[in-house]
């Protein structure tokens, strides 16, 4: 294993492609799934597409929790180790999402033999990826700290994300939504277009899927402007095929210079439900 001064971390919903997480060297802790009786570690004890089959037949809905502080001790600890690091940064979910971040940070104040910054994404899936991506590029070139932290805050401040759901009806049991806005939107099919920047906010609704990617699309144009987009990601959960389709209309029409194609972590599927599509891009 190599060592570094500085190691980036994250959390399992950044959910970034393996390719990535191993070139990069950053290592995950995950997040809950909680089943009825069972605590589920996200990418570790389950997997999207077990996910998603087991969602399909399920007569108990899943719940989420982030990993409590003392999860959060031994993970700093075996990093440290492991990586020969007396510096991390950890690049974690959106506090306004989760309380992942307030665990950390509760972790953090019981290490004061270790220097760790905690940064609040206020993003995930890929939003919250490219922001850990830049980090471990920065920490792998021999960046010392704050330009390792700035790297970060550079690309969260010019990342933008949207994504549409293909039901109303995991918003609704989480509690975004009542039950007649769920019932109007189905029988409509209507598909609410979300942006997130720190919380999930509604942007548009459009009606059909195909006139919903579009718009997308049209968005991220008019919000790229004339600025080059350096990276983008198409996200998915249990949708590959329109991911691949939706993922070459990014490359035709965003031209960006490095495309992802990453899966939603199944704490994040438990939120937005099977069907969901997102396309994430940072620009120049």
């Amino acid at each position: 294993m190599s060592a570094r001064a500085i190691a980036v971390v994250t959390d399992s919903t950044a959910y970034l492609p393996p390719d990535v997480r191993e070139r990069l060297d950053i290592p995950v802790i995950p997040l809950n799934v909680l089943w009825g009786e069972e605590v589920l570690k996200d990418g570790v004890d389950i997997d999207p597409p077990t996910f998603y089959r087991r969602l399909q037949t399920a007569k108990v809905m899943p719940t989420t929790s982030q990993p409590s502080a003392g999860e959060f001790v031994e993970f700093f600890r075996r990093v440290a180790e492991e990586k020969g690091a007396n510096t991390i940064v950890g690049v974690f979910i959106s506090s306004q999402l989760s309380g992942t971040v307030a665990s950390a940070e509760a972790a953090k104040d019981l290490l004061s033999d270790l220097h760790i910054e905690v940064l609040d994404s206020r993003s995930t899936s890929m939003g919250q990826g490219f922001q850990a991506m830049a980090a471990a590029e920065a920490a792998q070139a021999g960046a010392p700290l704050e330009e390792v932290v700035a790297a970060a805050r550079q690309v969260q401040q010019n990342l933008h994300i949207l994504f549409m759901v293909d039901t109303l009806e995991f918003l609704h049991r989480g509690g975004r939504i009542g039950g007649g806005k769920r019932f109007l939107g189905t029988a409509l099919q209507i598909k609410p277009l979300l942006g997130l920047d720190g919380v999930i906010e509604g942007v548009e609704q459009v009606r059909t899927k195909k006139k919903a990617l579009a718009r997308m699309l049209e968005i991220l144009r008019e919000k790229a402007g004339a600025r080059q987009v350096f990276r983008a990601a198409v996200v998915h959960a249990n949708a590959l095929e329109d991911a691949q389709a939706l993922a070459e209309e990014v490359r035709a029409q965003l031209r960006p210079e490095e495309l992802y194609l990453a899966e939603v972590s199944p704490v994040i599927g438990t939120h937005t439900g099977p069907g969901t599509l997102g396309i994430c891009i940072v620009t120049r």
